[in-house]
């Protein structure tokens, strides 16, 4: 009887681990350095790359030793930043569209494991024990802190908005987690698990030439720890809300540096374009470079190589040269470098470009202050098979490009910008810009193609119009006439980027952190529902699968057209500087707009694109809703509106 009972104990026990493959710590191994999450990682002894391919829903792994590709490990949706355990037999993968975390055993080369996180989360870190992982939720603002032996979270900071990456320190004391868009950098002590501190990014100063950096910080991408821990790196953009847009006087790229000691920034030190990023080419020229996206000090600290995203540049820094940029190493091989490594020796740099998918291979050429980096050899590619069409992966390419020298034509002046320079990361920059009509606050992405008209204004309804963003906002195409058909390589750039945003997968509607777990309507938002549908009169222009009647701005052949106003609507919330329109070229000037006619936004999504309103003077939903006056508008109490504001954030 004992021996039956043993044996059953034994199956409970096999049934019950079946249930889960637990994630195995060397309790003994202890981490001794800072790390930060990123798309790219290297083990310690610099024999293996592991990768996260973002869009392709699979990880790389890479080995150095024989220059090839080991495995390609499918994951889940949009993996975006990884983490090695401490004892290096495990990676983390941050899965953001499936709102988990991904457990792969190094030995096994896949898949043992998933962590159920908050919503889209993105920068991981484990404890220096490996017992905790630490998972930054971007769109549920949160740090979940969960046991790795069991996969459970034990508990969920909340934190300022949008937690992009995040770092350890060596001592394992702290984390910090930048702010994607407000440049705050949240401050963690691991002990208590409560925030200490946030960090505020400073303003650069205006300055009397509008050429010269300057502007508000945003689009943090990075924060890595130098090698004696003392600073930090944090690369992002400056935009400058000042003066009405163009490609010289409104994005700059910046490098800020946190004194960690005292966890304050270092003003004096923040590297800019023109100042410390100032390497001139043969006619003397500065070099413009854009988009700062990661980063990576030597071994010894004495040098920063930063990549450029945009312009597709690496960018050296010599600590012993004072910290500024002393080489520009132009065009690195391939599309959209957004991660790099280096290699224990310091001699080798490995750049993973996030549109090409393969792995730039550079040479440092040594620790000297006069070494001079330069590519070596060809890429490697990383993935076996791109699910995008090859017209998604080019309109993708240049969306996210600011290299101009690469395409049929250039699609910014000299470098300077790409698309996700406002449009960060596809969605929006949270700003509010100058503009020949006006103040106005940068659209996000979502749906865009399925929502009707372009533009605050509805002066747009076919994508090749944005050339007149290209040419008038960002320098590029100046050679064209915007009223004449454009030459076929040109329109064929505009038709990938116009598949790569219908693709349902580019920028579908985030989840809303204001659902039930289960995903449903909460008590109070479906209470809102009714007030929408009812009393609120809101379907009347927020109405229909995309939430908006701009969809019906059609013509009798049922193709959209800017000359059909019906659906550009007053509702009270015109500017002072708002200017009107007497149309533009590429219309032949046939849609001219006056100051009291706007298209109707979709509400897919809304919780995420504050501020609200044409100008963002709105800054919350609440706010949007008390200033909806005009001709018969309903007369809500504070109750309703609240009730309203919460369906509102729910719609996704």
């Amino acid at each position: 009887m004992k021996k039956l009972w043993f044996i059953a104990a034994l199956l409970i026990i096999g049934a019950l681990s079946s249930c889960r493959q637990l994630t195995i710590v060397e309790e003994n191994v202890i981490r001794n350095k800072a790390v930060n999450s990123n798309n790219i990682v290297m083990n310690e002894e610099g024999s293996k790359i592991y990768i996260a391919n973002i869009d392709v829903h699979t990880v790389t792994i890479y080995d150095v030793k024989t220059n090839a590709v080991e495995a390609e490990i499918e994951v889940g949706k949009e993996p975006r930043q990884l983490t090695l355990s401490p004892d290096e037999n495990v990676l983390y993968v941050s899965c953001m569209t499936d709102n988990r975390v991904d457990v792969i055993s190094i030995n096994k080369q896949k898949v043992v494991d998933s962590f159920e996180t908050g919503l889209g989360p993105y920068g991981l870190v484990t404890s220096q024990d490996g017992k905790w992982l630490y998972v930054a939720n971007y769109r549920s603002s949160t740090i979940s802190i969960i046991n790795t032996e069991n996969g459970e979270t034990e508990k969920e900071i909340e934190v300022d908005d949008r937690p992009r990456t995040i770092a350890i320190t060596a001592d394992g004391s702290k984390l910090y987690v930048p702010h994607y868009l407000n440049a705050n950098i949240s401050v963690i002590d691991t002990k208590s698990e409560k925030v200490e501190k946030v960090i505020e990014l400073h303003d650069s100063p205006d300055q009397s030439d509008p050429k010269k950096s300057q502007g508000i910080a945003n689009t943090l991408e990075q924060f890595v720890i130098s090698p004696d821990g003392k600073t930090a790196w944090v690369p992002h953009l400056l935009t400058n809300i000042d003066t009405p847009i163009h490609f010289e006087e409104t994005v700059f790229p910046a490098i800020s540096v946190i004194d960690l000691r005292t966890d304050e920034e270092l003003v004096e030190e923040r590297k800019e374009l023109f100042e410390e990023i100032n390497v001139t080419d043969t006619k003397n020229e500065t070099i413009i470079v854009s988009n700062p996206y990661d980063l990576v000090f030597s071994p010894d600290g004495s040098k920063v190589f930063c990549v450029m995203s945009g312009s597709e540049d690496l960018v050296i820094f010599d600590l012993n040269r004072g910290g500024n940029a002393t080489q520009i190493m132009r065009r690195i091989n391939g599309d959209n470098p957004r991660g790099i490594v280096i290699s224990p020796d310091g001699k080798t740099l490995y750049v993973h470009n996030a549109m090409s998918h393969d792995l730039a291979v550079i040479d440092t050429g040594g620790n000297s202050s006069y070494a001079r980096a330069k590519q070596k050899g060809e890429n490697i590619s990383l993935i076996s098979e791109d699910p995008l069409t090859p017209l998604e992966r080019f309109g993708k390419t240049l969306f996210y490009s600011a290299n101009s020298d690469e395409f049929a034509i250039d699609i910014t002046g000299n470098n300077w910008m790409s698309c996700a320079s406002c449009h960060s990361d596809g969605e929006l920059n949270g700003l509010t810009l100058k503009t020949p009509k006006g103040p106005r606050n940068v659209p996000s992405n979502v749906v865009t193609t399925e929502t009707g008209l372009f533009m605050w204004d509805g002066s747009r309804d076919d994508f090749t119009d944005y050339i007149l963003t290209v040419q008038g906002e960002m320098g590029g195409m100046t050679s064209l006439n915007p009223e004449e058909p454009l030459p076929e390589d040109v329109q064929y750039m505009y038709d990938a980027m116009f598949a790569f945003l219908q693709n349902p997968n580019s920028f579908p509607p985030p989840p809303s952190p204001y659902r039930q777990k289960n995903g449903k309507l909460t008590k109070t938002a479906l209470e809102g529902k009714e007030l929408f549908e009812g009393k609120g009169n809101c379907l009347v222009c927020h109405g229909g699968s995309m939430f908006t009647d701009s969809v019906k701005a059609v013509d009798e052949n049922g193709n959209l057209t800017t000359d059909n106003t019906n659906f550009l609507h007053d509702i009270g919330t015109t500017n002072p500087l708002d200017q009107a329109s007497d149309g533009d070229a590429r219309a032949k000037y046939t849609n001219p707009r006056n100051v009291n006619q706007f298209d109707t936004p979709t509400l897919r999504g809304v919780w995420a694109t504050a501020p609200y309103f044409h100008d963002g003077s709105a800054k919350t939903i609440e706010e949007a809703i008390e200033r909806h006056q005009y001709e018969g508008s309903p007369r809500l109490t504070k109750e309703e509106i609240t009730k309203i504001a919460e369906y509102v954030r729910s719609i996704q």
